[in-house]
């Protein structure tokens, strides 16, 4: 590695004075225009990874469902997950040296890991639809280059469609082919396959409408549309060519105000969808004969999918073991029907696809999906639309009948803006408050006064926020428990801004 050279280069990435970034769950997040020296320095990163486990390695240029001014990146590791804690501890050192020390951080972490500078190194990258993400992918690219990795730029990708191209490079193609054209193939196969006793003879389709958040979800679903034509007729809506990515649309909008989109045409009883601006999340929803709005989240993904499965091991006499991952955001009515209707065992893990994918590896089946609609290690939106239709059809399901597998408990996520987030600190699977002193004890006589309720607070990975969940036997008190929480955090957690507001 020529360190000189990357000195040079690296005073064309200057890292803005003062900024300070943690790479969490997602990689590193913020406003694009702070972004470059990060982009620059994770290329050197993927580099060093790269060589150390001689393997190829993966950046994604994405703040997923983000607004669209922020960008973002994370790194993938060879089998296609997401990149060991030890690195993102790497990562942080990097992205936060400041200029005259970026040499000795590479040399620190070249020596701490153990990284043979000699070996090959092979990088691949994608990007999302942001307006910055072009710029910000050319850096990382810099970056690879100047420390000698060689790389294959996909452009436009979705982020599990990267967490694939890894992973079938470095199984040599037996995972699959590593192209766009070989995901798609890979997938529809599957998808024809299975849902092959289920379709109806002639033209008789099942129509699904998809919210694409304006983001990279549409043009990949636009390419993939005819390699499953038989048997499943997709409308796209919010495509990119009008809305702004994630505003008023998307997964997270969807799942946090607990509505349809905007852009999007629904009557009653037909099913919907959204993605996130990356396609890693999936919200399914509907409104009934009555005009009412129903979601269909994370957790009843996940009980549909697992008792799809439990059903065939019964089925077929298998004996495998097979577990449910969650976290607290989780319904308390979803835990209660997989472990009493279903009889499959539920954990609780922290928050963080990396805490659930690592629980669920302990298991012969192992399913997790985070309430937000984020599955499995790369969270593919696609994948998933594509199993949850051919369980359907294969069930016979319609989507009501799917939905009252069990009834939600009513429940409100609210955030509060603090000064410090790390002022909150959790334990329990992040179910309980450790400090700031007299916080848990707050909520726990809080939610004394509501019935069947629960709540809980942790501090956002990415942000000066605490998020705040709450549940309870209606509404009006899941809505009052919520915001009675939120005075307690901002009173004891250092609050910012005004005191939240009752129905906010």
């Amino acid at each position: 590695m020529d360190l000189d050279a990357i000195t040079k280069h690296s005073a064309l990435h200057a890292k803005p004075s003062g900024l300070i970034l943690q790479y969490g769950t997602a990689g590193f997040r913020t406003k694009a225009e702070h972004l470059d020296h990060v982009m620059f320095r994770m290329g050197l990163l993927a580099v060093l990874r790269s060589k150390q486990t001689k393997s190829t390695i993966g950046v994604m240029v994405t703040a997923s469902h983000n607004p669209e001014e922020d960008n973002g990146v994370k790194l993938v590791d060879p089998l296609g997950e997401m990149l060991a804690p030890s690195w993102e501890e790497h990562a942080t050192c990097l992205a936060n040296a400041e200029e005259q020390d970026v040499q000795r951080v590479l040399l620190d972490i070249s020596e701490k890991a153990a990284v043979d500078l000699q070996q090959d190194a092979f990088v691949v990258i994608g990007r999302d639809t942001r307006p910055s993400s072009e710029k910000l992918s050319q850096s990382v690219i810099d970056g690879i280059t100047v420390s000698g990795g060689q790389f294959h730029d996909y452009g436009l990708l979705t982020t599990p469609q990267l967490h694939y191209m890894v992973y079938c490079r470095n199984t040599q193609g037996q995972y699959g082919k590593a192209t766009t054209e070989g995901y798609y193939q890979k997938l529809s196969k599957a998808f024809v396959e299975l849902t092959k006793q289920a379709f109806c003879s002639g033209d008789e389709c099942l129509l699904l409408k998809v919210d694409c958040a304006n983001g990279i979800g549409a043009l990949k679903l636009r390419e993939m549309k005819n390699y499953f034509s038989r048997g499943l007729s997709i409308q796209l809506f919010n495509v990119g060519t009008t809305g702004k990515l994630n505003h008023l649309c998307g997964a997270d909008f969807v799942k946090s105000h607990q509505k349809p989109p905007q852009g999007i045409e629904m009557k009653p009883n037909e099913r919907c969808c959204s993605f996130d601006g990356d396609a890693d999340r999936i919200i399914y929803y509907y409104y009934d004969a009555d005009g009412h709005f129903h979601l269909i989240d994370g957790d009843k993904i996940a009980t549909l999918i697992s008792s799809f499965l439990k059903e065939l091991l019964l089925e077929i006499g298998e004996s495998l073991n097979i577990g449910v991952v969650q976290t607290a955001y989780a319904n308390g009515s979803s835990t209660r029907y997989l472990e009493e209707v279903m009889k499959v065992p539920v954990y609780c893990t922290k928050t963080g696809v990396k805490h659930l994918h690592h629980k669920a590896q302990e298991f012969d089946i192992g399913i997790y999906f985070e309430a937000n609609g984020h599955g499995t290690a790369a969270g593919d939106a696609i994948s998933d639309m594509l199993v949850i239709e051919a369980i359907l059809a294969l069930k016979g399901l319609t989507i009501q009948q799917w939905d009252a597998l069990y009834t939600d408990l009513p429940n409100r996520q609210l955030k509060v803006k603090v000064a410090d987030r790390q002022v909150i600190s959790t334990t329990d699977a992040e179910r309980k408050a450790v400090t700031p002193p007299g916080l848990q004890e707050a909520i726990d006589n809080l939610v004394k006064k509501y019935k069947l309720s629960r709540a809980f607070v942790r501090p956002s990975g990415t942000e000066d926020i605490v998020r705040v969940y709450a549940e309870a036997d209606s509404q009006e008190s899941a809505d009052s428990l919520a915001h009675e929480v939120s005075l307690a955090v901002f009173q004891l957690a250092g609050g910012v801004g005004e005191s939240p507001q009752p129905g906010l």
